[in-house]
């Protein structure tokens, strides 16, 4: 996801802002807004659970990765207590706009589609995007013509797909809910590339070594990764400040180091 992940349905939103308006536990979490980022309150954290290695889900159903580590030593600099909680992508933004939950943590690019609805805090992460193929065949970044290619929807490299070769030069794009799947048809040869996030191929690529690489250079499209917080809310200040701290003492360059071995 991007978690670099990019676009969601407006009237999603819509819905989701209308559930805001109505939903009978508003009043609650309008008393929770209130409190948190206070010592000893509790702050509740969405996140994919399925972008690995920015955040996923392990056999015994715990969330793990990147974004958790963060979230929980923000968290620690700011005294609250974390409850981080998975939530499909499709539906994560329309759910903070819900309250539902507090801020989102999920790999989550800075966009101005995103920008419109919920405001950002400093990144915490920038990511480049690569092309993962199979190393056997004839894929050549520089020559993409009659290609079926895959990524993620919802996602910068996703829409990077769209706009640069959907429909041009014979090019199919397929995208799907998850790079998993965007994985497997690679890897079952119903693509012939698929466009993700360097971390996220480089991930796949421990399991999957055989037979299978990043080609080409890699595409810096300014992909800033933050944390969402809904508009005006005052924990995006909150959170700016616990991020200068981590990444002050070092705490933010270790989580990359453990996470991505960089």
């Amino acid at each position: 996801m991007s978690t670099s992940h990019l676009l969601w349905s407006s009237m999603t939103i819509a819905a989701a802002l209308a559930l805001s308006a109505c939903s009978p536990s508003q009043d609650a979490s309008d008393t929770n807004a209130d409190n948190k980022g206070a010592a000893g309150k509790t702050l509740r954290i969405a996140t994919e659970g399925a972008y690995p290695p920015f955040n996923y889900t392990n056999a015994d159903g715990s969330l793990a990765g990147y974004d958790i580590d963060v979230a929980n030593a923000l968290c620690d600099e700011m005294k609250v207590k974390c409850e981080i909680v998975a939530q499909e992508w499709d539906g994560i933004i329309p759910g903070l706009l819900a309250q539902k939950y507090d801020a989102v943590i999920a790999g989550m690019s800075i966009t101005p589609e995103r920008q419109e609805k919920v405001d950002f805090t400093e990144p915490y992460f920038a990511n480049t995007m690569v092309w993962l193929t199979d190393t056997k065949g004839s894929f050549d970044p520089k020559t993409i013509k009659n290609l079926t290619l895959g990524g993620q929807r919802s996602t910068t490299p996703g829409a990077y797909l769209q706009d640069n070769y959907e429909g041009k030069d014979g090019n199919t794009v397929q995208l799907y809910d998850n790079y998993d799947n965007a994985y497997l048809d690679l890897k079952s040869g119903r693509s012939d590339a698929v466009l993700a996030e360097k971390v996220s191929a480089k991930s796949w690529l421990k399991d999957n070594p055989a037979g299978f690489g990043i080609v080409g250079d890699e595409i810096d499209n300014n992909d800033n990764i933050a944390i969402a917080v809904r508009k005006g809310d005052p924990l995006q200040k909150n959170f700016n400040k616990a991020m200068s701290a981590i990444r002050s003492n070092g705490k933010l360059a270790l989580l990359e180091q453990q996470n991505f071995g960089q």
